[in-house]
């Protein structure tokens, strides 16, 4: 019997997690008590779109830290790779790496995917906004990229005026 897949919503306390950042060092989930934590899914570094969601990122990141935010990306990359990423594309977001990809599975960004006719197990690129409080306050469950980085600004914007 497979695994039940455990669907996270907005209001449950949102997973606790300790992962591998691009030095090997260990960050918790726990390190950004007390504000607002924008924990994203990504397939792979130094990808267009991956690209484009970290360098959106990057570039609202100051807004974002003025309303108390820090934002954690989490991709099956390993920590060199993310080193490699993070330097090449000037990035500013933390990126941990989840090669187990237990991680992935717990937030439910791991599964079942479409491409050209193919079905396979890979990252659904997915966004969760947890409050101070560790609780999840909004989730997009299937993110397109092209303005993202804005979207979730707005949307804390919205929920700490």
């Amino acid at each position: 019997m497979p695994d039940k897949k455990v669907e996270l919503k907005v209001g449950d306390i949102a997973p606790k997690f300790c992962l591998p950042d691009k030095d090997n060092k260990e960050v918790c989930l726990k390190d950004f008590k007390e504000m607002y934590k924008i924990v994203y899914f990504y397939p792979a570094d130094n990808t267009p779109g991956c690209t484009t969601e970290a360098i959106g990122f990057t570039n609202v990141l100051p807004d974002l830290q003025e309303l108390d935010a820090e934002v954690i990306g989490i991709s099956p990359d390993s920590p060199e790779s993310h080193k490699k990423f993070i330097e090449k594309k000037n990035l500013k977001v933390t990126l941990l790496s989840d090669e187990k990809k237990e991680i992935l599975k717990i937030y439910g960004a791991w599964g079942l995917k479409k491409f050209q006719g193919k079905t396979y197990m890979g990252v659904i690129r997915s966004t969760f906004l947890i409050n101070p409080e560790g609780k999840i306050a909004h989730i997009w469950p299937k993110v397109s990229v092209k303005d993202h980085a804005e979207e979730v600004k707005n949307k804390l914007e919205e929920l700490t005026s």
